[in-house]
């Protein structure tokens, strides 16, 4: 834990801030989104719970920031997983595929990601001002309008409006799948004691393809 003194200009209080999402950040690590308090944060991060409320609203708007902050690193990573592997010459069928697997194989590295998606309109906008939910939007249709891009860029046939459909529906689709595909204690014992059930087991990776799978099959033209 460490002890800040007062922050007496613009750079501490942004050092301030920061120091509060990485610790948010690495508390999730060990824990759920449920189980992140406010009184834990302010503790691990070393300043009183009225302080850390000096730079943030909320536990929720700590969180929403964390989320956009891991998006916009996601996107990066997203870009970088489509260059490396997506030929612009294949037909596109295949380079669908390649997109579909580049969108998986980078959200199944990013747990706390998707666990954030999922908490995002249940839990995450709730409990925030005007303000900090008017700058998580906007900040959310620009990252929107990134990630259409890239995705255009290797699947032009799409066109917009299905780049757009593909990238929405990943974000709901990531939001449902983590959230079953991660049950309760209980439901995980039922799993493991009765075979019938367990066929119903959702596995996150594969669950999200064959569902993106599906939806590029609604809008890649014919």
């Amino acid at each position: 834990m460490t002890t800040f003194q007062r922050a007496r200009s613009e750079e501490q209080r942004a050092v301030r801030r920061q120091a509060i999402l990485s610790t948010a950040a690495a508390m999730l690590a060990e824990m759920p989104v449920a189980e992140l308090s406010l009184n834990e944060l302010s503790r691990r991060v070393g300043l009183a719970k009225s302080n850390v409320l000096n730079y943030f609203d909320s536990r929720e708007a700590v969180l929403l920031e964390l989320l956009d902050a891991e998006t916009r690193a996601w996107m990066d990573q997203f870009d970088a997983e489509l260059t490396a592997t997506v030929d612009l010459d294949a037909p596109g069928g295949e380079r669908a595929g390649l997109v579909v697997d580049a969108i998986v194989t980078t959200l199944e590295s990013r747990p706390m990601l998707c666990a954030l998606i999922a908490a995002q309109a249940a839990v995450l906008e709730h409990n925030i001002s005007v303000e900090v939910a008017a700058a998580f939007k906007r900040s959310s249709i620009a990252n929107y309008a990134v990630m259409i891009r890239q995705v255009l860029a290797r699947l032009p046939e799409l066109g917009e409006d299905g780049a757009g459909r593909l990238i929405a529906a990943t974000v709901m689709l990531t939001g449902a799948i983590w959230t079953h595909s991660h049950p309760s204690a209980a439901i995980l014992a039922v799993y493991e004691t009765d075979p019938e059930v367990a066929a119903f087991r959702i596995t996150f990776g594969p669950a999200l393809r064959d569902s993106l799978q599906t939806v590029l099959t609604g809008v890649l033209p014919r």
